[in-house]
């Protein structure tokens, strides 16, 4: 555990509580809060030379007055400045004290994004220096972090700065024998370098160890949790049951034979002696919940609690529709609640009351599920969703609860399986490679931006038809503003275009929970025929009215993340589209998308994607839903992820507890980020 932030000059209550909102409580935190990506201080660029949509340094002198002027509620600030080549306009929002910095005939140098207006270039919101200042970044690398409203870069920057001149050393805790034959440096010298780097190989080298450590952690946690597992007798076996055989049979649909398949393994493991750890990868659209939902029931019939932990609001709310309605259809007599973070208060003391008599049989949820309060009458099942198995630590959290429950997660993120044997180690693996029948495979295109009126018209068509569109924005870089402004811009944006009978919303992951369910419940019932989202859609929402997903700059996002998207339409029986606009032109982007063009198999598309990065892809797009990583990412650093599941398998194979002096200073930085990862997940 580090220090309180506010041992740091400056840190007073309001920032402190800005650095709590982006996961940052003290100063180990703090250290550990690596940048997302780094700028670098290039020569200034000359003025003629300079293009759009890029992000350059001018060396120039302010060559008229400093005008302020309001517009869309904001202050705008502009002026003109000159190089020996030629003249610039520059803008700034809300900073009017620019006005009295800026004094005509002065020279500083400006660094900004250039973009052009009315057929004029010109630089928005630029870093100011004075020659002086410029020449001592020169050719640096600077951190870029992520931010929250209110929160700089410049405030996270002096504060690291801050913290590494009083940095107290970290002892070391890697074996040497492990840090010399992985070519490994060290931890401290790792720790500041990756917040200033003075060049890339110095990058390279810090950022190697962070992500070598980051999933040598993991995957001890994971084979460790894996040697308490199979050991672990199964108190709560079970006896198939003819209730669940009955309900695949009044299926409206049959089930696939890789459907069937993962539920024999999964009846298998919950009447076997040892408990059951297993992980089901399925596609998008594959037929994952039902499964899910048979598993429950079969724990039901067996007088077991089954719950089914879902990773937002909108989708534990859908599950819990879903199952009520195979609830009715098949007359099943289990008492079945909803447990979330807007569950009020008095709601809540209820079901924890049922939940502790034994009487709620199935609970589904968010993460509330594995709060203080509840406590479980006979846990013997728990799905989850792969997103919730940050320290590896529910099992734990709910074996505290009793006897330890079996437990299934369900991932839509398709890993290919060499990563996924060493990312779910402790988990038997069951695949659902195969779609329903009944799905028509999605029509694929990728085009430039000169195609978005024909795909606005193509949205109406499809609406006037009755259907329904998503159109999801990409993430603002987070210096711009939170992503939730880019949406509101862009609905405002597309509600002059489309006619005023189109009902357009968005949903973004600022929201309040309430409003959030409120538009997803409206846009589900067909009120809402176009919704502007950011990707919080991503993860398992079903509206099989909806049937075209347009996605805004898609080179912004990884191709398993776009995947993904393309599963919210296609779900119903009418005829699903996918547009991808490709806000740039460049070749890698267009070689990456065109995957995605060509197949809608996802386990295909992760394995050609991992094929296209580079080692040099370090800043390429993170890949989401798959383990949150402060780091390291899976696709990226696959050959560091094998290196840390070789070097783990040595460590574990000489000492399977830790137990050796070699050893101890490893097992007490494991303990402590165990424990802060059960802190996090307020347990």
């Amino acid at each position: 555990m580090g220090e309180s932030l506010r041992t740091l000059k400056g840190v007073g209550e309001k920032t402190e509580k800005l650095f709590q909102k982006i996961g940052i409580f003290d100063t180990e935190d703090l250290i550990r809060y690596y940048p997302r990506n780094y700028d670098t201080y290039e020569t200034p660029a000359n003025i003629a030379d300079l293009n759009e949509g890029t992000v350059k340094s001018v060396s120039a002198a302010v060559c008229t007055g400093v005008y302020v002027s309001s517009g869309r509620g904001k202050q705008i600030i502009t002026t003109t400045v000159a190089d020996s080549s030629g003249k610039l306009s520059v803008i700034w929002f809300n900073m009017p004290y620019l006005r009295t910095q800026l004094k005509k005939g002065s020279s500083f140098v400006f660094r900004g994004k250039i973009t052009r207006k009315q057929n004029r270039l010109q630089m928005e919101q630029p870093e100011i220096f004075t020659p002086a200042a410029y020449e001592e970044i020169l050719h640096s690398l600077q951190p870029v972090y992520s931010l929250t409203a209110g929160l700089s870069n410049k405030t996270i920057t002096k504060m690291v700065q801050q913290l590494l001149g009083k940095f107290t050393m970290h002892s070391e805790y890697l074996p040497q024998e492990i840090r010399e034959h992985y070519e490994l440096a060290d931890i401290n010298y790792c720790l500041r370098t990756i917040h200033f780097p003075r060049n890339m190989e110095e990058l390279l080298v810090s950022r190697k160890r962070l992500v070598f450590d980051e999933f040598l952690f993991f995957i001890l946690s994971v084979q460790m949790l894996k040697e308490q597992t199979e050991k672990a007798h199964n108190t709560f076996p079970m006896h198939e049951t003819w209730t669940t055989e009955q309900i695949i049979e009044n299926l409206p649909y049959r089930l696939t034979g890789a459907q069937l398949n993962t539920w024999h393994e999964i009846e298998c493991d919950l009447s076997g002696q040892t408990l059951m750890s297993r992980l089901v990868q399925g596609d998008v659209g594959s037929g994952k919940t039902i499964i899910a939902f048979l598993a429950m029931v079969l724990a039901a019939e067996n007088g077991c609690q089954a719950a089914l932990m879902a990773p937002t609001e909108v989708l534990a709310r859908q599950h819990y529709e879903g199952f009520m309605e195979l609830k009715a259809n098949n007359d099943l007599s289990f008492e079945t609640v909803l447990l979330t973070g807007s569950t009020t208060a008095r709601e809540k003391r209820e079901i924890y009351a049922k939940i502790a008599s034994g009487e709620a049989v199935i609970i589904i949820g968010t993460h509330a599920l594995i709060q203080d309060k509840v406590i479980y009458h006979k846990l013997g099942l728990v799905i989850t969703d792969e997103q919730h198995r940050f320290g590896v630590k529910q099992r734990e959290a709910l074996s505290t609860r009793g006897n330890p429950p079996n437990i299934l997660v369900m991932s839509a993120t398709p890993i290919p399986r060499t990563l996924a044997i060493i990312l779910y180690g402790d988990l038997d693996i069951s695949v659902i490679d195969e779609l329903p029948a009944r799905r028509l495979p999605i029509k694929n295109c990728v085009v430039n931006t000169g195609y978005r009126p024909k795909a606005y018209s193509f949205i109406e068509k499809q609406i006037r038809e009755g259907r329904q569109a998503y159109i999801i924005c990409p993430m603002v870089e987070e210096s711009d503003g939170l992503d939730a402004e880019n949406v509101l811009d862009y609905t405002q944006q597309i509600q002059k275009i489309f006619p005023s009978d189109i009902n357009i919303q968005y949903l973004h992951g600022k929201m309040k929970a309430k409003e959030k369910n409120s538009i997803m419940e409206a846009f589900a019932s067909g009120e809402i025929q176009i919704l502007v989202s950011t990707t919080v859609v991503e993860v398992g929402v079903n509206v099989p009215n909806a049937t075209v997903m347009m996605v805004e700059n898609a080179e912004r996002f990884g191709l398993a993340q776009l995947h993904q998207l393309r599963g919210r339409v296609g779900r119903g029986e009418y005829q699903s589209y996918c547009i991808f606009i490709q806000g740039n032109n460049e070749e890698t982007t267009s070689k990456r998308l065109e995957i995605l063009n060509k197949s809608n198999d996802g386990f295909y598309i992760a394995g050609e994607d991992l094929k296209l990065r580079g080692p040099g892809d370090l800043f390429g797009i993170r890949q989401s839903g798959t383990m949150e990583f402060r780091i390291g990412d899976i696709y990226n650093d696959s050959a560091i992820l094998k290196s840390a599941s070789e070097a783990a398998a040595e460590i574990l194979a000489l000492d399977p507890d830790l137990s050796l002096e070699q050893h101890q200073k490893l097992k007490e930085q494991l303990t402590s980020l165990q424990k802060d990862s059960l802190d996090n997940l307020g347990l």
